[in-house]
């Protein structure tokens, strides 16, 4: 890994995935943190999941998505309006909107090549939902040898009853950091906040 810049992901905070697991705390949340990064002048990527028109993308064997196929809907269409950015979280002029084909952000979409253009070696990751796309994701860019840090606040996972709630089971992933502090205070800060954490890796310091 040759890069040395920090870039926030915010993963699946579409219309769609928001208004059916979200809530109105973890959207605030992404928003804190997506405001924070730019103040740092940190990065900040979207990532969303959409699909052609008739899902030519989704083969049959699909677990996840082969039900979209079957029923022939509309909702998951890339340029269907349940698909897009939520509006509390509208990307700013130049903030890459990469739309993925599966539940990975990595997987279908130009992800990586945009992080490498960009320099990045860590990556600070929030979404919906927390066993979905942000474990999956994590996963995967820890084996592409990306530094990894969780925002609890800013992730959701349905709980009992539907309601959602900050979740790691799962995680973390091989040399990634969970962060349980709120996102107001975690550094999406420059490199020169930056301290060496207890097992050598660079972790990130709290705002104070």
């Amino acid at each position: 890994m040759s890069g040395s810049r920090t870039v926030l992901l915010l993963m699946d905070f579409q219309h769609g995935v928001v208004e059916r697991l979200g809530s109105p705390d973890v959207v605030a949340a992404a928003d804190r943190a997506a405001k924070a990064a730019r103040t740092a002048g940190i990065p900040v990527m979207f990532v969303r999941v959409g699909f052609r028109p008739g899902y030519p993308e989704v083969a049959e064997s699909n677990a996840s998505f082969s039900v979209l196929s079957a029923q022939g809907g509309d909702v998951y269409r890339e340029d269907h309006p349940a698909t897009q950015v939520h509006a509390e979280l509208t990307p700013l002029p130049g903030e890459p909107v990469i739309v993925k084909r599966r539940v990975s952000a990595f997987s279908g979409s130009d992800l990586d090549v945009l992080l490498r253009a960009a320099g990045a070696a860590t990556l600070v990751l929030a979404g919906i939902a927390t066993s979905g796309v942000v474990l999956s994701t994590l996963r995967q860019a820890a084996d592409l040898d990306y530094r990894l840090t969780v925002l609890a606040d800013a992730c959701a996972e349905p709980g009992r009853g539907g309601a959602p709630r900050a979740d790691r089971e799962g995680l973390p992933a091989p040399g990634a950091r969970h962060d349980d502090r709120r996102v107001d205070r975690v550094a999406v800060a420059k490199r020169s906040r930056w301290r060496k954490g207890p097992g050598g890796e660079n972790a990130p310091v709290a705002k104070r």
